[in-house]
């Protein structure tokens, strides 16, 4: 199922939001509408929450069926409270913003390379993937360029074939390019996916929903 929408005017979703198979995690201020077009289109529950107290949720963590790593900046209160829904886990370190710097499905995890030897282990026994260090179109932060599913990759135009290639052999998936939000190259700022739906800001065109619906194996 696919929708298109924003977030308060604001159509980057994935800064704002964090999704998986089974759950997102939504700004506490999101309201009804916006909650019932994201739950619907991705068929998941919804945990409202916050990171900090801000409503960046989408940057700060990341999570595939078996969890979500989010950024050390989470309060315990608030780590409290997404516990309720699944397993979560702080991510120690410098580069703890996990949304920007980790691109993760089921089976594997693209990251930072310049995430350190620890945090690196951490995500792979926490998630129970194989991790990889690498970028996505030149970019460390592979987080917001690119989405994955576990059917499915879409990722920043300006990949090059080395780095498609490397990821068609990390997750062994359909690998393509794409924008968003009317020619944004950072796919992951834009886009909510996973193998059962998918939603983008209103400003992504149909040609661009196409790309997408490719990708991620819609079609």
């Amino acid at each position: 199922m696919a929708n298109q929408t924003n977030f308060r005017g604001n159509s980057v979703l994935g800064v704002y939001a964090r999704c998986t198979e089974d759950f997102i995690l939504l700004p506490r201020e999101a309201d009804r509408q916006f909650k019932q077009v994201i739950g619907g289109a991705l068929d998941v529950d919804v945990i409202p929450t916050s990171i900090d107290g801000s409503s960046i949720i989408g940057c700060m963590c990341c999570g595939n069926s078996n969890g979500h790593l989010i950024s050390k900046r989470v309060n315990d209160a608030e780590l409290k409270e997404i516990g309720k829904y699944v397993r979560v886990k702080r991510l120690e370190g410098i580069l703890t913003a996990a949304g920007n710097n980790i691109l993760v499905n089921d089976t594997a995890a693209l990251v930072n390379p310049n995430m350190a030897d620890r945090a690196v282990e951490e995500i792979g026994e926490f998630l129970d993937v194989e991790v990889y260090r690498g970028t996505i179109g030149g970019l460390k932060t592979v987080g917001m360029a690119a989405t994955v599913t576990n059917k499915g990759v879409l990722v920043h135009p300006r990949a090059s074939k080395f780095e498609l290639d490397r990821l068609d052999e990390i997750f062994s998936l359909h690998v393509d390019i794409g924008t968003v939000n009317l020619g944004s190259p950072l796919v992951g700022s834009g886009l909510l996916a996973n193998s059962k739906g998918y939603v983008v800001g209103s400003e992504t065109t149909g040609h661009e929903m196409g790309r997408i619906e490719d990708a991620l194996g819609y079609l």
